[in-house]
Formats: structure tokens, C-alpha cells, sequence
């Protein structure tokens, strides 16, 4: 499976329907509603995932 971000294929499956990508850090969730997308805090929590931020890009 592709990451939706950045398309790369470092990806792996964390739980029920959760994978994190290993080119980007960041963490997506696939569900009936689509894909939602988090950047994964200092303190291991999950912040909606903001795709101005550069510093994924």
C-alpha cells in the first residue's frame, strides 16, 4: 500500500485499519469515510495531519 501523502511504499499497518509511513511519519487511518491523516506528536499522541507544513514535505 502507497502512502497517501507522499506516496511512498515504507508503509506499515499499525492496528485495525491504522498504517504509519516510514518515508514521511506520518499515520493514516482507512475507513468507510476515507483516509484521515496524522502527524504523530513528540509525546507519541495524534495531531491532525496539516499538509502546509513543510517540514513533511
Amino acid at each position: 500500500m502507497n502512502c497517501p501523502v507522499c506516496g511512498g511504499k515504507a508503509t506499515g499497518k499499525v492496528g485495525a485499519d491504522q498504517f504509519y509511513c516510514w518515508d514521511c511519519c506520518v499515520e493514516y487511518r482507512i475507513n468507510k469515510e476515507g483516509v484521515q491523516v496524522f502527524e504523530v506528536d513528540e509525546d507519541g499522541s495524534l495531531v491532525a495531519f496539516d499538509p502546509h507544513n513543510q517540514f513533511l514535505l
